[in-house]
């Protein structure tokens, strides 16, 4: 996030959530939006299905599945047609203005319409709405980024920040909602193919330079593989072995048959987790890992801001953490890893990282300190790029929407999308093992409209099919009034109607996202 979550709760005069559900799936940050609501903040709400907050917002942009890109150059063609955009910021911080002007030119509420399914005349209200607040939060999570599309839809969210002002101070911002714990400190740790810690590119003879000196190793200076393109390459015989810490990829990972056949091909996988996943079953090797309440460390949340974790109890039999289990897999393999505690982890992290340099575990006592934080002195930095972005001028980017790689058709006439709910977490590792948790949504159920159901003789609660060009699963037909006649919902916490059997594995070209959130699916009465 850009800004602080506090901020949306006291701060903000009007918030544009899009392609996010958090009431179900980030219950404490919808909270605050409630609370926000309730202090009289507008909200525009961007989704397909009719979520909870869309019942309490000003205006609900029920719009097709993918077409986010059209909808956001739509709402930029009123902000800039009716005068509403901050030229003076505009002129002062960013660059590629007039291009991109040019791009959103055509994307009139009627010719927007068309493509969204939008009325119009909510396009032009939610533009006002946002165009004239003083104060506009953007509020986005998977459902913005899980498109073949994914970048181009956070470029478009981004363009609109810069086109009404809307960065750089409290109550504003960019605001992406991450989908799991620690997802930003795994981020700012370096846990992607192309970057070390803070985001320090691997290119960078300078930056490796550093690491080399520090680690005494040479680094190789060309970017690694994605999840998504590791397990294509497994696939094909270019990997021929993996480590999985904390990951349940035959669950999470999209057309899951393409996983477990790429899994099964690798000459040695070794999981690591704290329960015998659907994952650790096809493993040579699986490590017994701690939890987060037996173990040492800090977790980054969604705001930057780095807590610390401290151990309430001991781990389990031979249970390890990350910290001890990898110490001794290097020292086996060649390269001796002896740190003896995560604060001494944390201290390494600090030399290497300018964004955490300032911070100590003393320091981290309490509520924590939000990142960059360079020096001992300095408070932490609850909203960025407050003066000027990170690169300079906020840079416009001349987006063009285009088309999911899926549409409906003849054979497959129905649009799927998946998600989350309140009750279940990712793969359901942790809380269908939770009995309470459990009892009030113990199974895979397929969200369903009446109107549709009642043409194709379904009854609500009675098991149906569902299939995709990847496969089919059978589950319960659950008939919600919040899902349009040709749309239908699946969760994917449940292995054993694993949405996941069925989502495109499609990817992103820049950022290598697969396509979660758009198939096209027939659904049949058994």
């Amino acid at each position: 996030m850009t800004n602080s979550i506090e901020e949306l709760e006291k701060d903000t005069d009007a918030i544009f959530l899009i392609g996010s559900n958090p009431t179900e799936n980030h219950p404490v940050i919808g909270m605050k939006i409630k609370r926000a609501l309730k202090r009289g903040a507008k909200l525009i709400v961007a989704d397909p299905r009719e979520i909870e907050l869309a019942e309490m917002a000003d205006v609900h942009l029920s719009h097709r599945l993918g077409t986010d890109v059209a909808l956001v150059n739509g709402l930029m063609h009123v902000i800039i047609k009716e005068g509403l955009a901050d030229q003076s910021f505009i002129q002062a911080r960013t660059e590629g203005y007039e291009e991109f002007k040019a791009v959103v030119e055509r994307y009139t509420p009627e010719y927007t319409a068309s493509i969204t399914g939008v009325k119009a005349e909510d396009i032009i209200r939610a533009a006002r709405i946002f165009g004239q607040a003083e104060r506009g939060s953007i509020v986005y999570a998977m459902g913005l980024t899980q498109h073949s599309t994914g970048t181009d839809n956070v470029l478009t969210v981004a363009n609109l920040a810069l086109l009404t002002g809307n960065l750089g101070r409290p109550g504003v911002g960019v605001n992406p909602l991450r989908g799991q714990n620690n997802v930003q400190g795994a981020c700012d740790m370096g846990a992607l193919p192309n970057v070390f810690t803070a985001y320090q590119q691997v290119a960078s003879d300078e930056a490796r330079a550093k690491f080399e000196k520090a680690w005494g190793v040479t680094l190789d200076s060309k970017p690694g593989l994605t999840l998504t393109d590791a397990m294509n390459a497994a696939y094909n015989g270019q990997v021929k072995a993996m480590l999985i810490v904390g990951e349940n990829p035959m669950v999470s990972d999209p057309d899951i048959h393409h996983i477990d056949a790429a899994l099964k091909k690798l000459d040695f996988l070794a999981v690591s987790d704290i329960f015998l996943t659907e994952t650790a079953q096809l493993a040579d090797v699986v490590f017994p890992a701690a939890s987060s309440a037996e173990k040492d460390g800090t977790f980054s949340n969604t705001e930057r801001r780095v807590q610390l974790v401290r151990r309430a109890v001991s781990p389990p039999g031979e249970a390890k953490s990350d910290r001890e289990f990898i110490c001794r897999l290097s020292s086996r393999m060649g390269y001796p890893m002896n740190y003896g505690s995560a604060e001494e982890v944390f201290g390494e992290i600090r030399g290497l990282t300018p964004s955490y340099a300032g911070m100590t575990y003393a320091r981290l006592q309490g509520r924590g300190l939000q990142w960059p934080c360079p020096t001992e002195d300095h408070p932490g930095t609850v909203y960025l790029h407050q003066d000027k972005c990170v690169r300079g001028p906020g840079l416009f980017s001349p987006v063009e929407f285009i088309e999911p790689a899926e549409k409906p058709d003849g054979d497959y006439p129905f649009h799927l999308t998946t998600g989350r709910i309140l009750y279940h977490y990712h793969t359901g590792s942790m809380t269908r093992r939770s009995k309470a948790l459990d009892e009030h949504y113990p199974e895979a159920l397929i969200e369903i409209n009446p109107a549709k159901a009642r043409s194709m003789g379904i009854e609500n609660g009675e098991k149906v099919r569902l299939s995709t060009r990847r496969g089919s699963v059978e589950a319960k037909a659950k008939l919600v009034d919040n899902v349009a006649e040709d749309l239908l919902f699946m969760t994917f916490h449940f292995s054993e109607a694993a949405a996941n059997m069925l989502t495109n594995n499609v990817l992103d070209p820049v950022a290598r996202i697969p396509e979660y959130k758009v198939s096209a699916a027939k659904l049949e009465k058994i």
